[in-house]
């Protein structure tokens, strides 16, 4: 590996093991075998990196998410249908033990982000590619055929979930919205809106 991939897998470790804020640029040198210049020469700064640090390690979990990447098994409930809905979501509560410390990460960088206006900015971009990364595993739609308004409203509608449920699932996971729990009170939901 060159310099630029060292300084991102060493951010990454960093990152996991000691979040966002505490952070700084000697632990990644230390931690990546580089040098204090190549952070800036690379990434432009310690921000910067992190951020990119970041996105690579949500990226990782989201291939955990999916039993078709991630597990080894592949879906077998048909796209767009409450089944595949169910199985989705037990996949991605499946993984959690796995992910745990990237979620961690994850609300210490909304909690954080007023204080970080520049990693802020940087992440909302992010944002956009994490909405359409989720889509398929529900549609079957491969990422690079999905149109700007299914992303921007199946993506959010999945993102605001999954949101919500890694709250749940890092603050009590014996209280926690489950995979069959999710999926009836979305049969139920649709049910009460399409009544006459």
């Amino acid at each position: 590996m060159g310099h630029r991939e060292d300084l991102l897998e060493g951010a990454k470790r960093c990152l996991l093991e000691k979040g966002f804020l505490r952070t700084t640029a000697r632990d990644i040198v230390k931690e990546s075998g580089t040098n204090l210049a190549s952070i800036g020469y690379h990434y432009g700064s310690k921000d910067a990196l992190l951020v990119q640090a970041y996105v690579s390690l949500i990226e990782g979990a989201g291939d955990e998410f999916d039993p078709g990447w991630g597990a080894g098994d592949e879906m077998t409930a048909a796209p767009g249908s409450l089944e595949r809905f169910q199985e989705v979501w037990a996949s991605i509560i499946g993984s959690v033990p796995r992910t745990r410390a990237i979620w961690l990460l994850s609300f210490e960088l909304i909690l954080q982000g007023d204080r970080l206006p520049e990693v802020r900015k940087l992440l909302a971009e992010a944002q956009e590619e994490g909405r359409s990364g989720i889509v398929p595993m529900f549609t079957g739609v491969p990422e690079g055929e999905l149109d700007k308004e299914t992303v921007d409203t199946e993506g959010r509608f999945y993102q605001t979930l999954l949101n919500g449920l890694m709250v749940q699932w890092l603050f009590d996971p014996d209280s926690a919205t489950d995979a069959a729990q999710l999926t009836e009170g979305l049969r139920r939901v649709i049910a009460g809106a399409t009544k006459d």
